[in-house]
Parts: structure tokens; C-alpha cells; sequence
């Protein structure tokens, strides 16, 4: 594995960097080209091919974070989990993938694997019974995502792997919610490891990516069906991820002590029913979270007290941005039946547990102090109005 002793803000600053062997700049030179040299070149560089300067060094960069020994960007983190997922499927083969999941790789399973002939199962629960009672003799893939988008479960990373081990799966992972900072799977046993790049890894809202982490055999057959599916990444959007991973491993410490104590604050509200996150010792998962992973993250959800609109309380935020996607700088909050979640039928988020009024908040690096104030006086113009209605 391509492990490294030195500490996370050294490799999110250091590894991977192209060096500016002209001019010794201290930062990465873009290389913009889309057409290179073939003829007495050691490597044929095309983007397609996942192989330009910046694209190399990139994948170098994220493989080190994720203890991989290599890694793939992508367009998005759709592209990213697709690709993988089709590289390793074909008609025939069937799929176990965990009941709690991103909107768009539930859809994705449901609009797209039956037109491919991949049969699949979601789980009942995210326990490995759950997954192992699932296992068919045409198996292949068992996918996970932990902690979960939107309510924040916990799966049991080692004995997932452990499960697939057993059976001979390939086991795969979004750890986009953690990022490598508070979680790295491969250290457990998890075969691939999956991230929208445009939340953690990118970090501002400025730019969409996704990336794959894996053995270098995984990776090589990731790639040889990605170099036909064509979702590679623009140099200059490679650039651009490169230089936000560096400040990585400081936004989102700074960001799971500001969601520890925002968790802790909404828990004592008494205008809050529920509060969804690892951190809470009231979590059925805290302390497996504490087993497998560095810090709970940045991200929470949680359900305003009966006969406040969620809504309107978003609309009377002032500095928190009500608003898609997640993981920037800047704290945001959304309502997943009409965003992340959208997708699904009201049925099958019911049997998820993600209600209608559910918030999911994604806690910025703003001072924690400023974004309570700002909680507080949305509640409180709410209940001002509804006291003069």
C-alpha cells in the first residue's frame, strides 16, 4: 500500500505536487494541453486516458490520503461511483447495496442496472447479517456508504469487508460524508473507496469532481472501462482540487468541532425533536463510529419540533445558506425530499426514515458562536410571526 508516516496537512501540501522544474514556483504549473507528443515518449498522454501531468499527480495525492496505492478522478462523484460500479458488473451479476444511500446511487441502481441485466438487493438494515443474509450465488459487489447521507448511520466498516472477504466480493465504499481525514476503510479491509470530490476534497463549492481509490489492480480495472465511458476531468478542474486538498485536513478538523457542538447545542433545544449525528453520545452508533473513524464530520441532520415549517426557518437564516450540496466552507442546510433525496418515492424514504421535514446541515468553519445566533433568531422570528398570526 502506498501509506505514508507523515501527518495529513503534510501530504494534503505536499504529495503530489507537479514540480515547476522551470521557473521553481511554489505551487503545481497547469498543464492545459489536450494533445501530446506520441512518438519517442515514454507515456502517451491523452485526458481520456486519466494520464496528464496534473492528472497523475492528483490521483498520487488522493491514493496517499485514502492508504491506496492508486486512484482515478472523475467528472463527478456519479461519474466516480458509476464507473466503478460498471467495471465490475455485468448482465448476470447481482449487487447488495445498503438500504441507507445517497439519493443518486439509489437511483442509479433502480433506473439503470435492470437495463444492463445486473440484478440487486438493498439491505433491510446496514448490519453485516443484513448484508450476508442478501448474498446470491451470482454475487459480486457489496456497497456501502457510512456515515450515511442523510441520517448519518454507521456501518461496520471492518466487518463488511470481512463479509466480502468470506464470500469473495468485491466491497466498495462512499466515504465522501468522512473524507480521508476522519476515515480510511482501506485500513479495515474495504476493496474500493468512493468520494464526490466536490465536498470535502474540493471544500469551496467551486467545482465538481470524484475520485476512486483501490489497489492498483482495481484501479487498472476501473480504468480500462473508464477510458470508454469518458469521464474524465479538465486539467484545469484538476488544478483546482489539487490546490483545495491542501487545505483539507484544517477545514475539516475545524468543521468536526464546530458540528460536535452544534449537535450538542440542537440536542437541548426545545424547539429541536432529533438530532442525527455520530458525535452524540446518544448516537445507537457512537462508539462504533469511534472505533472505525478519526472525527464524526461535519455533517448532521435533524427535525424541528412539530408545527414549525422547516422551510420557512430556512428562509429566516441570515448567515447559514439554504442551499444544494454540501461540505464548503460556508455552513449550508437543505431538505433532502426536495434535493439529495428527491429521486425517491415517498415510499421508499419513508422505509429509509428520512421524514419530510428532515434537515440535513452541513456545518461550515464560520465561528460556532454566529452560527447558534443565527439558529436562534430564525426560531425566533418564526415564533414571533405565528404569535401575531
Amino acid at each position: 500500500m502506498n501509506r505514508s508516516s507523515k501527518g495529513i496537512n503534510t501530504i494534503c501540501t505536499h504529495v503530489g505536487e507537479v514540480k515547476d522544474e522551470q521557473f521553481k514556483g511554489a505551487v503545481s504549473p497547469i498543464y492545459m494541453s489536450s494533445s501530446y507528443a506520441f512518438e519517442d515518449v515514454a507515456v502517451k498522454r491523452y485526458p481520456r486516458y486519466f494520464n496528464t501531468p496534473n492528472q497523475e499527480a492528483l490521483c498520487k495525492k488522493i491514493a496517499t490520503l485514502e492508504h491506496a496505492e492508486s486512484a482515478l478522478i472523475f467528472g463527478s462523484g456519479m461519474a466516480a461511483i458509476s464507473h466503478a460500479l460498471m467495471a465490475f458488473l455485468k448482465a448476470g451479476d447481482h449487487i447488495i447495496l445498503q438500504q441507507t444511500l445517497y439519493g443518486g446511487t439509489y437511483n442509479f441502481a433502480v433506473t439503470q442496472f435492470e437495463k444492463y441485466g445486473i440484478s440487486y438487493s438493498f439491505t433491510e438494515g446496514w448490519t453485516a447479517e443484513d448484508f450476508e443474509k442478501e448474498i446470491q450465488p451470482t454475487t459480486k459487489v457489496i456497497y456501502i456508504e457510512t456515515p450515511s447521507n442523510p441520517l448519518l448511520t454507521i456501518t461496520d466498516v471492518e466487518a463488511i469487508a470481512q463479509v466480502s472477504k468470506k464470500y469473495g466480493l468485491i466491497s466498495m465504499i462512499d466515504n465522501t460524508f468522512a473524507s480521508p481525514v476522519n476515515q480510511n476503510p482501506i485500513d479495515f479491509g474495504i476493496d474500493i473507496i468512493l468520494h464526490s470530490a466536490t465536498k470535502y476534497m474540493g471544500g469551496h463549492s467551486d467545482i465538481c469532481a470524484g475520485a476512486v481509490a483501490a489497489s492498483q489492480e482495481h484501479i487498472h480495472t476501473i480504468w480500462e472501462s473508464s477510458i470508454c465511458f469518458g469521464g474524465s476531468l479538465s486539467d484545469q478542474t484538476v488544478w483546482l482540487l489539487e490546490r483545495s486538498l491542501k487545505t483539507m485536513g484544517l477545514r475539516v478538523r475545524a468543521q468536526n468541532e464546530n458540528a460536535q457542538k452544534m449537535a450538542e447545542f440542537l440536542l437541548s433545544h426545545n424547539e429541536i425533536d432529533a438530532v442525527y449525528y455520530p458525535g452524540l453520545e446518544s448516537h445507537p452508533d457512537h462508539e462504533l463510529a469511534k472505533r472505525q473513524m478519526n472525527g464524526f464530520g461535519g455533517m448532521l441532520s435533524f427535525e424541528l419540533r412539530e408545527g414549525i415549517n422547516p422551510s420557512e426557518f430556512m428562509k429566516n437564516l441570515q448567515l447559514i445558506k439554504p442551499s444544494m450540496s454540501l461540505a464548503g466552507v460556508e455552513s449550508t442546510m437543505l431538505l433532502p425530499v426536495l434535493t439529495s433525496h428527491a429521486l425517491m418515492s415517498p415510499e421508499d424514504r419513508f422505509k429509509q426514515g428520512i421524514k419530510d421535514g428532515l434537515i440535513r446541515f452541513s456545518i461550515g468553519i464560520e465561528e460556532i458562536e454566529d452560527l447558534i445566533a443565527d439558529i436562534e433568531q430564525a426560531l425566533a422570528r418564526i415564533k414571533s410571526k405565528s404569535v401575531l398570526a
